[in-house]
């Protein structure tokens, strides 16, 4: 899953997005409000995390603008405002949540993953199954058959991007783009490597194999 992080405090953006990865999000970054809705209409993204006081185009005006434009991504916004008035007007402009400064990451983390599960739909479902191969979004849980399996964080993009998309091939540069982002190397074969390291768990020691490699192409996670 990919989230923008809207954030002029690089100490706050570098902890957020820290966090968010080793909690296995594909993150982007933006430190004004015009970068930020820049990143909002480039790609979709499960969820956005957006500070009131960002220079250029503050937290308020981009949500605004993002919900006039039809982006309809869950939004919690980040302010050192406490009041209640604060509180109404962000979410009166289209937020979803808003999280008083300082926090604990542990709370904001929290609330982006009910977010997500609240907003989950038809299109985005929070169990995602193919043959015998089970994964809860909510808990993380994997299994194929009987058997539980652990996964790290970017195994568990992968398999996730993976399976909302079974049975269509997937090029390397989307999978770096989702599970990482926009500007890492796409001449690494981080892909190869994160890729043999999931086959081996999810199909190694299963007569059927459900993750394929299309030679000059990508990947598919189908049923032969």
């Amino acid at each position: 899953m990919r989230i923008l992080v809207v954030e002029d405090d690089s100490t706050i953006r570098n902890f957020v997005e820290q966090g968010l990865r080793e909690a296995g999000f594909a993150v982007d970054t933006a430190a004004d409000g015009e970068e930020g809705l820049n990143f909002a209409l480039s790609a979709p993204y499960d969820a956005a995390v957006i500070d009131i006081m960002l220079p250029g185009i503050d937290g308020l005006k981009l949500i605004s603008e993002m919900r006039h434009r039809g982006i309809a991504t869950p939004v919690i916004i980040l302010s050192a405002k406490r009041s209640v008035e604060d509180r109404v007007k962000g979410l009166e402009t289209g937020s979803d949540d808003y999280l008083v400064k300082p926090f604990a990451f542990s709370e904001l983390l929290a609330r982006v993953q009910a977010l997500i599960r609240r907003t989950g739909n038809i299109n985005n479902p929070l169990e995602l199954s193919i043959g015998d191969l089970s994964v809860d979004i909510t808990t993380r849980e994997v299994r194929r058959g009987d058997r539980k399996i652990t996964l790290q964080p970017k195994e568990f993009a992968l398999l996730e991007y993976l399976l909302r998309n079974r049975g269509r091939v997937i090029s390397k540069t989307l999978l770096l783009e989702h599970i990482w982002d926009f500007s890492f190397n796409p001449q690494t074969n981080v892909v190869d490597v994160l890729v043999c390291r999931l086959r081996n768990k999810v199909d190694k020691g299963f007569e059927k194999k459900l993750i394929h490699t299309i030679r000059g192409v990508g990947y598919v996670l189908k049923e032969d």
